[in-house]
């Protein structure tokens, strides 16, 4: 019988008693009038009931097991000792499966139990057709984000000259969300005729995706004294709104100086808590980031940093083709574009749960 390691068997173990904390909590009547709570609970508790569920029944099978082994050094009774003979191989390989499949779960949890994301598109090079592009990728993860039943958040956007968008930052939440969208940080590269083209040359136009896990507040090592806030008048077209009501946000964390202008909407309270909420996420990816810094590079050596250097993926749109670089595979980009990931996002999942499964 296949037996996990003992660091596998007390992560296991672990899991089961958050499980069971969990269970407790969302039948909280307190909790339950939060729906916010409600929701992330919710979240964690889907990621760990396969690898509970699974680990549950792997120790029944090896208790039913050790109970077959014993009958066969005590027993006398031939029909029964053929019998435990008979059934126990037949344990041991479903004793083994259940393993296999606690591993491949226990490895993507930690990823599924984050509910929520900050998504950041910016034109890279390319000019208009950059931007346009931008807001092709930006239409993209809107329709895969609508056939997922995900909610989507817009938080900042600010338009191309020529259509599209230079810089536009969403927030996504629902179950398997930053499981699929985790992967789409990096460059991504369009290789089309521009709608500004007269000539009908093949342009090359990139765009980059950051993607941010949205972390709870008491995740974030974030003292509001360290935030300077200052309230000004939004800039840009818009109106006589624009410039005659302060109602945009900007905060500077001090202490790392990252910066966050928020102005979006007319009311000056939705900027504000929406600029809290990007600067969590960012400061929270910063101390991943220096956190990670010292360790091996697991997941990212494999898939990808997110790295806004790092060319992750071509948009050929001579060959109708989506070409992921760190799979080597091809997709249909009328498909693709239309909101259809998940084939390409089931892909990059398998190659890294195998990655994971194979540093265990």
């Amino acid at each position: 019988m296949a037996v996990p390691n003992e660091n596998l068997l007390r992560k296991l173990e672990e899991i089961d008693e958050q499980y069971q904390v969990l269970q407790a909590e969302l039948l909280d009547p307190e909790i339950l009038s939060d729906h916010n709570k409600v929701r992330t609970l919710s979240i964690r508790r889907a990621a760990m009931e396969p690898i509970v569920n699974g680990f549950r029944g792997w120790t029944r099978t090896r208790d039913e097991i050790n109970d077959l082994k014993q009958m066969l050094e005590s027993e006398t009774d031939e029909d029964l000792r053929a019998m435990a003979r008979e059934e126990l191989p037949e344990l041991e390989q479903q004793a083994s499966d259940l393993l296999e499949q606690m591993q491949q779960k226990l490895v993507m949890a930690e990823d599924e139990t984050v509910g929520s994301l900050i998504l950041e598109i910016r034109s890279g090079v390319g000019g208009d057709e950059a931007a346009l592009f931008a807001g092709d990728l930006l239409e993209m993860y809107r329709r895969f984000a609508s056939q997922r039943k995900w909610n989507v958040e817009d938080l900042e956007f600010n338009a191309g000259e020529q259509g599209g968008c230079r810089n536009a930052v969403v927030s996504i939440s629902g179950e398997g969300a930053w499981t699929s969208l985790g992967y789409e940080g990096g460059t991504h590269q369009v290789k089309r005729v521009p709608a500004t083209e007269t000539q009908g040359r093949v342009h090359t136009s990139t765009a980059t995706v950051a993607v941010l896990p949205e972390p709870e507040d008491v995740e974030v090592d974030l003292d509001a004294n360290d935030v300077k806030e200052m309230i000004t008048t939004a800039t840009g077209p818009g109106g006589q709104n624009v410039n005659k009501v302060s109602t945009a946000v900007h905060l500077i964390h001090q202490p790392t100086g990252v910066e966050v202008r928020m102005q979006d909407t007319k009311s000056q309270s939705q900027n504000r808590q929406k600029a809290w909420k990007l600067l969590r996420a960012r400061l929270w990816e910063r101390q991943r980031a220096e956190a990670e810094a010292e360790r091996a590079e697991a997941r990212n050596s494999m898939i990808g940093s997110g790295n806004r250097a790092e060319k992750i993926r071509t948009y050929r749109y001579k060959d109708n083709q989506v070409v992921d670089h760190r799979i080597g595979s091809s997709f249909n980009l009328t498909d693709t574009t239309g909101g259809n990931l998940q084939p390409l996002v089931d892909e990059l999942i398998e190659l890294d749960t195998a990655k994971r499964l194979a540093a265990l």
